[in-house]
């Protein structure tokens, strides 16, 4: 896209619904499944930093190939089933929760 073109000069705003993926036109339960496997793999990509694991000690302890961690740290998230991010996160000694909001 070259400097010239008027998109650069849009100064508009939009505010977010606190939901990306509804923000980028998938349906609203799809994208309520979708954030949550995001949020899960946020917060289980900082437990292994914290555990100072390497990939492939992460792979071994659960029970997955080295390349599947790679993904989960690089926040491949259409690579996971929120199932298969709940059963890892309680491998690591997670304890995973799911609240229901009405």
């Amino acid at each position: 896209m070259k400097k010239t073109d008027p998109r650069w000069d849009d100064v508009r705003i939009t505010m977010g619904s606190g939901n990306i993926f509804v923000d980028l036109g998938f349906d609203s339960a799809e994208a309520e499944i979708m954030q949550l496997r995001a949020q899960v793999m946020i917060q289980m990509e900082q437990f292994l930093k914290a555990q100072g694991w390497t990939q492939a000690e992460a792979a071994k302890k659960l029970k997955v190939t080295q390349p599947r961690i790679s993904r989960l740290i690089k926040g491949k998230w259409e690579d996971f089933s929120l199932d298969m991010l709940l059963t890892l996160a309680a491998r690591m000694g997670m304890k995973p929760q799911l609240q229901l909001v009405a």
